[in-house]
Formats: C-alpha cells, structure tokens, sequence
C-alpha cells in the first residue's frame, strides 16, 4: 500500500520564480475584486437613489456613492493599462496575456 498524492503542476509555489509570473496570477484577481466591487457600489447607489426619491441628502449620498465607485473603476483600469505597458517598455511578454 502506497501513501502518495500527486501534487498538482497547475498551482505549484515552486512555479512562481518571476515577477510577471506572480503579477499574472495576481492583478487577474484584483481586477476581478475591483469589478465586483464596483458591481455592488453601482447596484447600492441605485438603489439608494429609488428609495430614497425624496430625500436631497440621501440623494447626494447615492450620487457620490456612484461617483466614487466609477472614480475606483477609473483607477483599476488606469493601473491595469500601465501595467501592460511597463511590461511593453521592459520587453517583458508574459505580462497579463488577455
């Protein structure tokens, strides 16, 4: 009887020797969680906005909930770009493949 197990090729901490090794397995997920936050920004500015119809204050609220939500998403993408692009200024191809 043999007690093994194969450890898997696919997630292996032995694989990330690079920067742009761990930048691709990392900044994927933070941009990920970045639109998901933005999602659920979005959705509850909104839905302050419906409720609270009357109400000028919480509607300054809601409006700079949504304003800062899609400032974030501005950010992210910004970041996302000038990623791209020092990895294009250091010759650097496996940066982020889309």
């Amino acid at each position: 009887m043999v007690y093994a197990f194969d450890i898997s090729e696919k997630f292996a901490p032995a694989k990330i020797t690079t920067i742009a090794t761990l930048l691709n397995i990392v900044l994927p997920l933070v941009t990920t969680g970045a639109g998901l936050i933005f999602l659920v920004m979005a959705l509850m500015g909104g839905f302050n906005i419906l409720t609270h119809g009357d109400n000028p204050d919480a509607l300054k609220k809601a409006y700079s909930t949504i304003t800062y939500a899609v400032f974030g998403l501005i950010i992210v993408i910004i970041s996302f770009v000038a990623v791209r692009l020092i990895g294009k200024m250091l010759n650097i191809d496996n940066i982020l493949p889309i």
